[in-house]
């Protein structure tokens, strides 16, 4: 699959949002399993709909760090990314030697942490994963920043404690499905298509709780990460109910993008609410009120006008 939908011509116009070409947008999203994906698809539609001579679409990436680094490098307009990956950008930290031009324009969902056990392995906690086959989630992902980190919390080493992999979700289900992974992370939005998958060919899985690691998680890494429950049942079709760590997305841009542009980019967002629920039910948490509390990453300034004026 290429990794990009769009040509390289779309790459300097949507910056500014001029020219008589009009806006051509890439959005960097994740996997095509993941919601990412199927909720950048949908935003695409409607910015491509409702914005005048704009033409958007959805692009597979490794998500949040690739993202981040796309829209720097200008290769992409709009990037989904969890606020940790974010917040690491804008203070040239973790994954990132500098910091990184960009702002937000919305929080918009929480994601929730998946640890998902295969079939037959034995791991009621995040130290059990000691000498099991681990994907972390790609390079450059989102999952991976949160893996390693609760791995790190639990006492392990994920680079010598597990057999460490790097897979994306859709490797992962598949992994899981072919015996070949013991067990696996993937940070996304509820229900995530893979693990619905996997949970209909394998519902002998399990999803391991990991509150445990939470308090760890927020003492060293601040208070990005917050305690979430996914109904297992409800949202699964799998027993019971699990305690995890979520933390919370955001739409990001490159920091220099035009700001009438991230006005319309953003008031589509919240305008098209409707619609992109019906594209993935995420989009039903949408709200302005939340949509500006993107700290520690700050708004871009077009976003900024929409929230003022919505009061």
């Amino acid at each position: 699959m290429k990794r990009f939908i769009a040509g390289a011509a779309v790459m300097v116009l949507a910056l500014t949002g001029c020219g008589g070409q009009g806006n051509r947008l890439t959005i960097a999203t994740g996997g095509t399993t993941g919601v990412y994906y199927v909720y950048g698809g949908g935003l695409a539609k409607q910015l491509s709909a409702n914005i005048a001579n704009t033409k958007a679409t959805a692009s597979v990436t490794s998500a949040s760090i690739e993202n981040i680094k796309l829209l720097v490098a200008g290769k992409a307009h709009i990037g989904f990314s969890q606020t940790d990956a974010a917040a690491d950008a804008v203070n040239g930290t973790g994954s990132f030697t500098a910091k990184q031009p960009v702002k937000a324009i919305a929080r918009i969902y929480d994601n929730y942490t998946h640890v998902v056990i295969a079939p037959g392995v034995t791991a009621t906690k995040i130290a059990d994963l000691k000498g099991k086959r681990v994907s972390l989630g790609p390079a450059n992902s989102g999952t991976q920043v949160v893996a390693r980190r609760m791995l790190e919390v639990a006492g392990l080493n994920p680079d010598t404690d597990v057999t460490k992999l790097q897979l994306s979700i859709n490797e992962s289900v598949e992994a899981v499905k072919d015996g070949t992974v013991d067990a696996f992370f993937w940070v996304g939005g509820l229900p995530t298509a893979g693990i619905t998958d996997l949970a209909t060919s394998k519902p002998d899985m399990k999803l391991l709780d990991t509150s445990d690691v939470l308090p760890g998680l927020s003492g060293k890494f601040g208070q990005t990460y917050v305690g979430l429950d996914i109904d297992v049942a409800g949202v699964y079709k799998l027993a019971g109910s699990i305690k995890t760590v979520g933390v919370a997305n955001v739409l990001l841009v490159p920091d220099k993008m035009d700001e009438q542009l991230a006005y319309d980019i953003t008031r589509t967002l919240f305008e098209k609410k409707a619609e992109l629920a019906k594209v993935h039910p995420e989009a039903k948490k949408l709200d302005v009120k939340i949509g500006q509390q993107s700290d520690p990453i700050p708004l871009h300034p077009g976003a900024a006008r929409y929230y003022k004026e919505k009061g």
